[in-house]
């Protein structure tokens, strides 16, 4: 617990230190926070084009494709503030650059996941909650109290998903050193799969987003529950009540992955 507390006591100062550099040049911090927002907002500026010409797409209607990419690109712009230069290992470790890290009185982990901390990733979680409070405005859903509080239970258990997975695939860095695009494909192409409904897709995709890589935890289970929609796998309802239960056991799973890889790593001079 106490080596917890240091992980994340040393993480909040690294991040503060790159949250102060940045600080510095505030009109180009905030130039790049509206360019983070606007270039994120494409994506749904293309479902919005797609929606000028069609009703519904794979039986959604336009409010409802609004909540699952709200909660996506939420859950995922959080992960990807608090846990994205995790993707910089492989290049660490092949520069040699992360051996300094190891010589540190500070967990490994708490460096990589702050090291560059960049502040201007709020933009993209912005425009997703932005495009996830019109859904919410807008869908057909009667909404209470519980309801709201499963959303944001929702919306954390997936950022906590996308965080397990960004982990995973650092870890797998250290067995093979130029891996980054694997794990972009599960992270940033997970996102952009979960931003339409799972009735597009092939069952056996489906299938394997919510068994294999359990993305669909993130956002297609709990908001088809919210809509009243059954699963295309026909899952038992309680199934999507599992969110934050799979982010902890793939936090833990990947927790031990990433200290295997950290000690299988030889230092690039051996």
């Amino acid at each position: 617990m106490a080596l917890w507390a240091h992980g994340v006591r040393a993480y909040l100062l690294i991040a503060g230190m790159w949250v102060r550099s940045t600080m510095t040049y505030r009109a180009s911090f905030v130039l790049m926070t509206i360019g983070n927002c606007v270039a994120g907002g494409l994506d749904f500026v293309a479902i919005l084009l797609m929606f000028s010409h069609i009703d519904a797409l794979g039986g959604f209607t336009l409010p409802e494709v609004a909540l699952l990419y709200g909660a996506t690109c939420t859950s995922f712009g959080l992960a990807d503030l608090i846990l994205g230069n995790a993707e910089r290992v492989g290049q660490r470790v092949r520069d040699g650059t992360f051996d300094t890290l190891l010589v540190r009185p500070v967990p490994v982990l708490a460096q990589v996941a702050a090291d560059r901390f960049a502040l201007r990733r709020l933009g993209r979680t912005s425009q997703g909650l932005a495009v996830l409070g019109w859904g919410v405005a807008s869908a057909d859903v009667a909404w209470t109290p519980l309801k709201a509080l499963f959303l944001l239970v929702t919306v954390v258990a997936g950022a906590a998903i996308f965080c397990a997975v960004f982990l995973a695939g650092a870890a797998f860095q250290f067995w093979a050193s130029d891996a980054s695009e694997v794990a972009n494909s599960f992270t940033y192409g997970g996102v952009t799969l979960l931003q339409y409904p799972p009735t597009v897709f092939a069952r056996d995709l489906v299938r394997g987003v919510t068994f294999v890589v359990p993305l669909a935890f993130v956002n297609w289970l709990p908001v088809l529950r919210l809509l009243g929609r059954d699963d295309p796998l026909h899952l038992p309802g309680w199934v999507s009540l599992c969110g934050p239960l799979v982010a902890v056991a793939l936090l833990a799973l990947t927790g031990l992955v990433w200290r295997a890889g950290l000690r299988s790593y030889r230092s690039t001079g051996s």
